[in-house]
């Protein structure tokens, strides 16, 4: 609806995961190098973890679009959850297996089977579990199994975990010592900084078609501190300031819209009690100096 207001060609800040948007900050940039990096070096299993909304999904949508399909078969298993016999299902349902009325066995030899007749065609075997954080303790162990299927020295099933941060704090489990040691790569996805948000919404709204950066440096800051640098709460902010804007007939979003957008949002993820990192404080400090704000609990330096 505000599209033509504001001259873009489409919506810069839609909460569906989306490669042509992608931002490469530096903590994209690396997390992406680690996943071509286990697919590169063969890597038994590569694990990648991050907050709600980091970019984990936008990252391995990115990977699926740059695979070379000729030499690689790519299931995606995506919010997997349940025991071990569910997890198999999901597998064989990625990669077209047969798996209706066979026993847990039977289904894991036809895996098996799956995973050797495409090595015999010259092909490996990429397994993506997104949203791996659902997969409970017992299943992540006996998908041990699957990754010990192997043709002489070759690995015929690379696994890459993609997950919340708790699937870290699983894989430190003792019981899951074994398969936690076949893990070669890794990377924590950490959220964006208050440079890189700006830089964040510029892109986007660059790649939208927007000739200019249409949000004030105080919006930008104050976006930043109540989404904390995570890109989805970043984009459901951006795109509530655009609709108030648009409403307002206003060509920028002001510190007074960026405002009323936060104010509007009593759910979808917006935490206004998480505890501050030391640049959040530093940009809440600054808003509050800088622009007569009360945001945030008083400290010494604001008396």
């Amino acid at each position: 609806m505000y599209l033509k207001h504001f001259g873009l060609k489409e919506k810069p800040f839609s909460l569906i995961p989306d490669p042509d948007y992608l931002y490469f900050s530096p903590r994209h940039s690396g997390a992406f190098t680690m996943l071509e990096y286990g697919l590169l070096e063969q890597n038994g299993i590569t694990v990648i973890t991050g907050d709600v909304g980091a970019g984990k999904t936008t990252l391995v949508r990115l990977l699926l679009k740059r695979i070379n399909y000729d030499e690689l078969t790519v299931g995606v298993v995506n919010n997997a959850h349940g025991s071990f016999g569910d997890l198999l299902e999901w597998i064989a349902t990625a990669f077209d297996i047969t798996y209706e009325g066979l026993s847990r066995v039977g289904l894991y030899r036809n895996v098996q089977s799956f995973l050797i007749d495409e090595f015999s065609k010259g092909k490996r075997v990429v397994l993506i579990i997104d949203e791996a954080q659902n997969v409970e303790e017992k299943a992540l162990e006996e998908l041990r199994l699957i990754s010990n299927i192997n043709a002489d020295k070759n690995q015929l099933v690379q696994i890459i975990l993609v997950g919340q941060p708790e699937l870290l704090s699983v894989l430190r489990k003792p019981t899951l010592r074994q398969l936690a040691q076949r893990v070669s790569s890794e990377y924590h996805l950490e959220a964006l900084g208050c440079r890189e948000t700006a830089a964040y919404i510029g892109h986007r709204l660059r790649v939208a078609g927007a000739d200019r950066l249409l949000f004030d440096q105080a919006a930008i800051m104050l976006i930043y501190y109540y989404s904390a640098g995570i890109p989805r709460l970043i984009n459901t902010l951006c795109d509530y300031a655009l609709v108030l804007a648009f409403g307002s007939n206003a060509k920028e979003i002001s510190l007074e819209i960026a405002l009323a957008a936060i104010e509007g949002k009593n759910i979808g993820g917006i935490d206004r009690h998480r505890k501050p990192s030391q640049e959040l404080e530093r940009v809440r400090l600054a808003l509050n100096k800088g622009w007569g704000l009360r945001i945030g609990p008083t400290s010494s330096e604001e008396q």
